[in-house]
């Protein structure tokens, strides 16, 4: 963790009064990547963050709305990406946290790191995709496919078969 904990949100306005609410929008610099594999938010990136903190009985409620860019490699042909991203979450941030509370108010302040960090590494996808027609790779010669030649595959017929395939011409010619 760093000195200065981008994630840190203040809450002191609401702590205690039930009904109040908050709406706020930060923009912050990703300190550590987020993600792995083929996809993730790296070091870096900007994030946009719409929070909305309202105070309850419990603790506080916070709803938000988490914009970036994903960094991915396609599972398909291999070829590296970025695409916009976007995750919700909502968490409660209790006074006296119980067994069943994961996240609890720090004094004046909320870590909104350990739920962000969650929602934005469950919702990276596990085999991204270029773009949903990728004809990905040949496996025969390990180059990218052409879609236009994939759409027509080159059959190559087994020359012990050959002479049933000269048949079924003959019976289309009919």
């Amino acid at each position: 963790m760093t000195s200065k904990n981008v994630y840190r949100e203040n809450i002191r306005e609401l702590v205690g009064r039930p009904g109040e609410m908050r709406e706020r929008e930060r923009d912050i610099v990703v300190p550590e990547q987020l993600g792995e594999a083929l996809a993730e938010i790296p070091a870096g990136e900007r994030m946009d963050l719409a929070l909305r903190l309202e105070s309850v009985h419990e603790g506080i409620l916070v709803s938000a709305d988490v914009r970036t860019t994903m960094h991915a490699e396609c599972g398909r042909c291999l070829t590296k990406f970025t695409t916009p991203f976007q995750v919700e979450f909502q968490e409660l941030f209790a006074y006296t946290p119980t067994e069943a509370d994961e996240y609890e108010v720090h004094g004046d302040h909320v870590d909104l790191e350990p739920p962000l960090r969650d929602a934005v590494v469950l919702a990276l996808p596990f085999q991204p995709v270029c773009r949903p027609d990728c004809p990905g790779l040949d496996p025969e010669s390990g180059e990218l496919r052409d879609a236009e030649a994939d759409a027509a595959p080159a059959v190559s017929i087994d020359p012990r078969w050959a002479a049933l395939a000269e048949f079924k011409a003959e019976e289309e010619r009919d």
